[in-house]
């Protein structure tokens, strides 16, 4: 789910991040993300988009992790309505 403040610019910035560049601190750690499971659905995306601030690029512990998608039809949305499925 796109962060509905978010511009199209806004999210091209924010894959573009180059995690040789980086600075680790600005960047939020996945392992400190914490959604409660009782919320709807959609509200339980929202919290954790709101958490991870950079959906592409994020800390886990001191490791700094860049996403990327195949160029497939699907969505931000759908992959992390998939890994909030499995969480």
């Amino acid at each position: 789910m796109e962060h509905p403040d978010w511009l199209p610019a806004e999210i091209s910035a924010l894959r573009q991040v180059d995690v040789e560049q980086v600075d680790p601190n600005s960047l939020a750690d996945i392992n400190a993300i914490q959604v409660n499971p009782h919320l709807p659905r959609e509200e339980r995306i929202r919290e954790f988009m709101r958490q991870i601030k950079n959906p592409y690029c994020f800390r886990c512990g001191k490791m700094v992790v860049k996403i990327s998608f195949r160029d497939t039809d699907a969505t931000l949305e759908d992959r992390i309505k998939s890994l909030l499925g499995m969480m």
